[in-house]
């Protein structure tokens, strides 16, 4: 399981890099919210991936912490995700914004000569 968290962290890594580095600024937004996401399940994937263990402690049973998830990345993620589509919404204003002066929807306000 660990190796297909693995791959799905790389793949969508790699993705927002490479939107990122596109002309048109819609690309670009997409780009940095898939590299949110990236980091988000990154992050997620840091607090130990169990199935089927419990998130809090049970008073009646001994406590042992390995078989436990440490709940406070899921924490940081869930505030992440909330910051996260509060950027994406600015950055969409900003883009019709800008469209709206410029006319185009290029990173540098100028459409290409070919």
């Amino acid at each position: 399981m660990e190796i297909i968290v693995a791959i799905a962290i790389g793949i969508l890594a790699g993705s927002g890099i490479w939107l990122l580095l596109r002309p048109r600024t819609f690309q670009v937004i997409i780009g940095l919210s898939l590299l949110s996401y990236a980091v988000n399940l990154f992050i997620f994937a840091m607090g130990r991936l169990r199935i089927g263990a419990p998130p809090v402690l049970d008073p009646d049973v001994a406590v042992d912490v390995s078989q436990y998830v440490d709940p406070l990345p899921q924490a940081l993620v869930l505030t992440a995700i909330v910051i996260g589509f509060a950027m994406t919404a600015l950055f969409l204003v900003v883009l019709l914004a800008s469209r709206g002066l410029t006319g185009s929807d290029h990173v540098d306000g100028r459409e290409d000569d070919a």
